[in-house]
């Protein structure tokens, strides 16, 4: 059997915080396993170091099954995205153990491919409706199939999912919580024509997204879907927030616009409503934050009873090894929908070597062994952790609001 010999955790900031887990076997195999929690990273970093490395030393490497198991039910207090992500990294790393000494890439042990590439969308965001207009002529050129619309909102300083840098945001940005301010009404009034204007520049080839970022009340969702209708968006994300499956009844009753939700859930329970009642079209789960791979394939099995697609989270804040683990699984699966592919800095590229590629609108993970991703823990060591934080939100009376 590979036994396991040792494991140890890697916090690196290369442009933003970064927490991996390698784990050893006695054979010299190694696999790498992402646990980074955007603005907690540190929790998972104690977690994984003072109470799930112990429990690893001498195990099989190959019992992934067992192993997860293990971590989930022997904690007693199961779930939780702390909990949940240290699992996830463990979970992750095993299995490139796995593929690796398979001798061949993963997605080939989770079945084979079901499709010739994954397709990934991108992020056309600017300060102004025509800025964002022409990023996304800017991502349509380059080959995506698939484009996420943000704009800033008039009257409003700051809006979520607009930076400065095109290619990449990373919303963790300060030290302490920068304070954003909101207004729905503002907000709601700018979204219809920026759908508009983007049908009438890039056509009807291209699959149009946007992320409400949990923002909004279920009635106010159903209004701004309505609207939407005639442009036909792929998706809105995070609608609502999901803490209450209910409010998505009320947002089906008053649009068909597809609906997309999870990035935040942190195991199967938090998705089975939505998934069973049909109330989500798109279920966002992601590897590192919903238990790894193991735990996403059972998600993604019982969403592809009831018609819901997959669409995981792709930010910054999932690092390489991670995007290569929604890359096999996405492969891999039956009802894949949508990547979402944040691309990651040059200097984050460097601490992760990687074998996956975009081209034509997808990405494919490449035929390296295992997830096909490797850690540089020299250069690593050369971007020591940096304390940030996601922004808050207030309305603009000074009250507090979903971020």
């Amino acid at each position: 059997m590979p036994k396991i010999i040792a494991a140890r955790v890697v916090v690196t900031s290369p442009g933003r915080n970064f927490v991996t887990l390698k784990i050893e076997c006695e054979d010299g195999t190694y696999g790498l396993g992402d646990a980074t929690l955007n603005g907690r990273e540190l929790a998972v970093e104690s977690y994984l170091t003072d109470h799930v490395v112990p429990c690893l030393i001498g195990r099989d490497a190959h019992q992934i099954e067992d192993i997860w198991q293990f971590l989930y039910r022997g904690a007693y207090w199961r779930r939780g995205p702390v909990t949940m992500t240290a699992i996830a990294a463990v979970d992750m790393a095993l299995w490139d153990i796995k593929a690796k000494l398979a001798g061949m890439p993963l997605y080939q042990l989770l079945g084979g491919a079901c499709r010739t590439g994954v397709m990934v969308y991108g992020h056309a965001n600017g300060e102004t409706l025509e800025d964002t207009i022409a990023e996304a002529q800017r991502y349509k050129a380059l080959g995506y199939k698939a484009i996420r619309l943000q704009s800033g909102v008039p009257g409003l300083a700051s809006t979520y999912g607009v930076s400065k840098d095109k290619m990449f945001y990373e919303p963790a940005d300060a030290d302490l919580p920068t304070e954003n301010v909101w207004s729905t009404e503002k907000y709601l009034r700018s979204v219809p024509p920026l759908f508009a204007a983007a049908r009438e520049a890039l056509g009807w080839d291209v699959h149009l997204l946007h992320d409400i970022h949990h923002r909004l009340t279920p009635i106010e969702a159903g209004r701004l879907g309505k609207d939407l209708e005639p442009y036909r968006p792929f998706w809105l994300e995070d609608a609502t927030p999901a803490d209450n499956p209910a409010s998505f009844r009320l947002i089906r009753q008053h649009t068909t616009t597809p609906l997309a939700v999870g990035e935040v859930f942190n195991s199967i329970w938090d998705a089975k409503p939505l998934i069973e009642e049909q109330l989500i079209d798109y279920i966002r789960c992601t590897a590192v934050h919903a238990g790894g791979i193991t735990h996403l394939r059972r998600i993604a099995a019982l969403a592809d009873l009831y018609n819901v697609k997959t669409g995981c989270h792709g930010a910054t804040d999932l690092s390489p090894v991670c995007m290569a683990a929604h890359l096999h699984f996405g492969l891999s699966i039956p009802n894949f929908g949508v990547q979402e592919y944040m691309r990651h800095t040059e200097e984050t590229d460097a601490v992760f070597p990687h074998a996956y590629s975009f081209a034509d609108g997808m990405l494919h993970p490449g035929e390296a062994p295992g997830l096909g991703v490797d850690l540089d823990e020299g250069l690593a060591a050369k971007y020591p952790y940096a304390r940030a934080y996601l922004p808050v939100n207030r309305l603009e009376d000074g009250s507090m609001h979903n971020w």
